[in-house]
């Protein structure tokens, strides 16, 4: 059924170099002709990523300098930015637009959980990408999942035009009760679906390991944490791709030579993942993957990925909160103008009590009202 995937590593296009607030286009560029070079050719993106920049992007450094065959691309259906069927129709025709493309290889309804799938169902959207698919103008219909097992199983008995389902996969989420990993892809393979994995090293958290975790994968001295991670993910069974955010070249070239001749992890590399989740879960840092849903809709513009970022890095005792504060955005302060609204826990992945949380890194961070 999907034939056309050359090899199992995604490039995710949320996370692109950035150069002044926008995206680096020589940089992609460059990224874009070594993934394709090496074989890869698989493109993710989403009409919310960077500000409605990564669509961009797609088409100033992939759609229009290769031909169609040579890529497989797929967006999403981020059920937060419609109200109505018309607004469904007029999105996905305004993707196809800024893309440059005729049609998505993929097209996913963008994490679902109850509240989304709920939207989703009273806005006759899967009956629209039915038709779109009937159409031509998308080859499969797949959806991103952030929520339980349970909610999964539902989803895919009275959906069965799904083909794959996008799920968070990763070591240290492999067994956790909130994301529950293990438990959404048994029920995916249980229903037939392949498997696409999103946030392979949580966020880079898999990446800027505690200095415990880090020295069980020196010791194997078998590549990068990012390999491992993405190595991980990608040794399930059912799993056809997974995505990576490479935000520079250094990644996407790190990436490849742990992606171009996979190899799943051997039994010593997986009890060094075992190792490495139990270490990294005793220090209880936030969850956060640094998606920004949460940014997008709050409407005091607080930088609430990169305050979590700082204060991760005081629970890992990798620095001070001194010193961590000093990474911190000018524009920090606005977190004590927070309206309460809430409307950022109810787009977060990861389901963050991010409120209650902010309150807590900007006390230990010292962060001021100005």
């Amino acid at each position: 059924m999907f034939e056309n995937i050359s090899k199992k590593l995604g490039f995710g296009l949320m996370r692109l170099p950035m150069k002044e607030n926008e995206v680096d286009i020589l940089e992609t560029s460059k990224m874009v002709d070594l993934f394709i070079e090496a074989g890869f050719n698989y493109f993710d993106t989403a009409h919310g990523y960077i500000d409605g920049k990564s669509e961009k992007a797609v088409k100033e450094c992939l759609t229009s300098r290769y031909e169609r065959d040579k890529y497989i691309l797929a967006n999403k259906l981020s059920i937060w930015l419609v109200e109505s069927y018309e607004d469904i129709i007029s999105l996905f025709n305004e993707q196809l637009r800024i893309c440059g493309v005729d049609y998505f290889d993929f097209y996913l309804l963008h994490s679902l959980n109850v509240p989304n799938y709920k939207k989703c169902k009273e806005l006759n959207a899967f009956e629209y990408v039915k038709k779109l698919k009937e159409e031509g103008k998308i080859k499969h219909i797949a959806i991103s999942f952030h929520d339980t097992a349970d909610v999964l199983d539902t989803i895919l008995s009275e959906q069965p035009i799904i083909e794959a389902v996008q799920l968070q996969i990763n070591y240290l989420d492999y067994d956790d009760p909130s994301v529950q990993s293990k438990a959404c892809y048994d029920v995916a393979v249980k229903h037939g679906k392949k498997v696409i994995v999103m946030e392979p090293v949580k966020g880079g958290a898999l990446v800027n390991l505690p200095s415990e975790a880090k020295k069980l994968f020196d010791d194997l001295k078998g590549g990068s944490y990012a390999s491992y991670a993405l190595r991980y993910a990608a040794g399930y069974e059912n799993v056809i791709m997974v995505l990576s955010g490479m935000g520079n070249t250094a990644m996407m070239m790190d990436n490849i030579s742990s992606m171009s001749d996979f190899v799943p992890l051997n039994e010593k590399e997986l009890s060094a993942t075992d190792k490495a989740r139990e270490i990294i879960r005793k220090l209880k840092q936030i969850p956060c993957t640094a998606c920004n849903y949460c940014a997008d809709v709050c409407p005091v513009g607080i930088p609430i990925s990169k305050i979590f970022s700082s204060f991760n890095k005081c629970l890992t005792a990798e620095m001070t909160a001194e010193e961590a504060a000093k990474l911190l955005p000018a524009d920090s302060s606005k977190v004590h103008s927070c309206a309460d609204c809430g409307l950022c826990e109810t787009v977060c992945p990861q389901t963050i009590e991010i409120r209650k949380t902010l309150q807590n890194a900007a006390e230990n961070l010292g962060i001021k009202n100005d």
